[in-house]
């Protein structure tokens, strides 16, 4: 039997940490960090409605229970049948062992191909369904589609819609652009914003051509209303 003092000595086992943060910087360059903002923002947007749909940009996911040094931070993830809401990092043993089913990949000229061909592996070794690259400075869209096996990469990506997802991407003159299943491309905060004062400028102008119409009808003596 063990005496008092080795019972004293004896050191208690140390909480694992899983950190929030990786240590590296979410985006290497404006135009990277403008496509992670409009891709999380647009899916974000398109399942608004779906409280089970959880979607993160830059965030880090831990596969693992207990292997902290094994996650991954997709600068776009989406998770079908997990609650929205904020969290530190996705640990996902905590989240009924559900993996992201979608990530997405917005390359900077930091991105080497040693580091990318380990994140395919990653996300292809712990269950993510679709898997997008997107080079902004070449206008180059690249996919893989789990399939039976493993992932298989998409051979045209062009019109290819997300099976999970449900958006297409199209490119044209060297740029992306990702469509909703309503047909609405995703679009940044100042472009939305500029639509947004477009519409407002031509409400405002149909109320004043309507206003004019009334007039005219009253100076006829016709009531508009009639």
């Amino acid at each position: 039997m063990p005496s008092m003092s080795q019972k004293m000595l004896t050191p208690r086992p140390q909480p694992i940490v899983y950190p929030d943060s990786d240590g590296r910087p979410m985006a290497d360059n404006t135009l990277q960090f403008r496509w992670i903002v409009t891709l999380q923002g647009g899916l974000d947007a398109l399942f608004a409605a779906e409280p089970s749909v959880f979607v993160a940009g830059d965030l880090l996911w831990y596969p693992v229970e207990g292997k902290p040094k094994v996650c991954q931070a997709p600068d776009v993830m989406v998770v079908f049948g997990r609650p929205k809401g904020d969290r530190g990092s996705y640990k996902q043993w905590e989240e009924e062992n559900v993996a992201p089913q979608v990530v997405f990949e917005i390359l900077s000229p930091g991105n080497g191909p040693t580091e990318m061909a380990r994140k395919s592996l990653f996300y292809d070794r712990y269950g993510v369904e679709e898997y997008y690259i997107y080079d902004p400075d070449d206008g180059e869209l690249s996919g893989w589609l789990r399939e039976q096996g493993g992932m298989r990469a998409l051979e045209a990506m062009h019109g290819w819609v997300s099976p999970r997802l449900k958006v297409r991407f199209e490119l044209a003159n060297g740029e992306l652009r990702v469509f909703g299943p309503d047909n609405r491309p995703f679009a940044s905060y100042v472009e939305i914003m500029a639509q947004r004062e477009q519409a407002e400028r031509q409400a405002a102008k149909n109320a004043e051509a309507a206003d004019r119409l009334r007039q005219q009808l009253k100076a006829l003596g016709v009531e508009p209303d009639a």
